[in-house]
């Protein structure tokens, strides 16, 4: 009778113990998954962190830089901060074009206003505007100027249909008149003044 009893006794120790190893086991790769998924969003996070903010360099006809802009996502568009520096003084029109390509001197190579929305140019226009447009830049007697603008319906994105670094990229282009808000295909803003390829 005591041996059947130190065998039942036995026999529960070892079933307890097997249960503790499972939940350990089941424990170990819960936490194993929680930290998978956790570097899985850290990746994630990081890629989305690359297209939170891009620096454009503008330069002008002559290649010498004329300043820079700061393209940040927002939640209704991108947030577009130019910083020029030795530039014509008065009012240019300043637009997102469709290629990112720069190639100096006539800057033709950007092509026309970034536009995939297929509208009208302008603000001014029942159709209007283009995503890439923006309001005219004002440039001081000293030759700089520093204006923020939103491109509403814009994103840096990659995989959107609206990405300002989409496949062929966009530019950043100064005109050496300005934008009069309703002139097709591009406000009568005259030759292109600097470009800056937006790129990553």
């Amino acid at each position: 009778m005591k041996r059947l009893v130190l065998l039942l006794f036995l026999l529960t120790v070892v079933a307890t113990l097997a249960a503790c190893g499972g939940n350990e086991d089941n424990d170990n790769t819960n936490a194993q998954n929680n930290e998978d998924q956790d570097d899985e969003v850290t990746e994630q996070n990081d890629d989305s962190d690359d297209s939170q903010e891009v620096q454009v360099d503008l330069q002008n006809g002559d290649k010498e830089s004329v300043g820079t802009a700061t393209l940040e996502e927002e939640s209704d568009g991108v947030e577009v901060t130019i910083e020029g520096k030795n530039l014509p003084k008065g009012t240019h029109a300043f637009h997102v074009h469709e290629k990112g390509v720069c190639e100096a001197p006539d800057f033709k190579s950007a092509g026309g206003h970034f536009n995939p929305e297929d509208t009208d140019h302008g603000f001014d226009t029942s159709n209007g505007p283009h995503v890439g447009d923006m309001p005219n830049i004002a440039v001081g007697e000293d030759g700089t100027v520093e204006q923020s603008f939103l491109l509403k319906n814009a994103t840096l994105n990659k995989n959107d249909d609206h990405s300002l670094m989409g496949k062929n990229g966009t530019s950043l282009v100064i005109h050496e008149g300005a934008d009069d808000g309703e002139s097709q295909p591009s406000g009568d803003a005259g030759s292109r003044l600097a470009c800056g390829s937006i790129s990553k």
